[in-house]
């Protein structure tokens, strides 16, 4: 072999060792990825149970039922359809009906978003970017604001991007 087969074979080597590492990154990553939903997205296409998902959209007026214990039953909307979500444990402090929030957890025989984890940016005004981009695409989103929504007090795309 002569020194430039040599330098050749060890960098195919090198690259055949990092896209092996990737592809292992990638396979035991790929067990906790949640893909993100909006509501409409739900109603069109169900995922199949047990599949990790991540909801967003606003949290629905009127709907929020804390019940016995920690566990808190509300509805999810993105102001065309809504998701009933059940979850169990502590909200985040800015939980309230019109806040915008995102929920992970997986979707129940009974069509309920079991949710594990509730997230609520800091900033009161904060809508996931997903649902933003979502409603500016049906034209329900204009100058920073909801356009026709009965989900509360519109919120603003400050600190959409979080």
């Amino acid at each position: 072999m002569t020194r430039k087969h040599k330098r050749l074979a060890g960098i195919f080597g090198i690259l055949a060792v990092i896209g092996t590492a990737a592809g292992l990154v990638l396979t035991a990553l790929s067990g906790s990825v949640a893909y993100f939903n909006s509501p409409t997205d739900l109603a069109a296409q169900v995922p199949a149970t047990g599949q990790r998902i991540r909801l967003g959209g606003i949290v629905e007026g009127g709907s929020v039922d804390r019940a016995a214990g920690q566990t808190v039953t509300f509805r999810v909307t993105d102001t065309v359809t809504s998701v009933p979500v059940s979850f169990t444990g502590l909200l985040p402090d800015l939980f309230r009906e019109g806040q915008g929030v995102v929920a992970e957890g997986t979707i129940g025989i009974d069509r309920v978003f079991l949710a594990d984890t509730v997230l609520a940016k800091h900033d009161e005004t904060y809508m996931p970017k997903e649902v933003v981009d979502d409603l500016k695409a049906r034209g329900l989103w204009k100058d920073g604001a909801i356009v026709a929504s009965g989900a509360g007090p519109a919120p603003t795309a400050a600190g959409a991007g979080m």
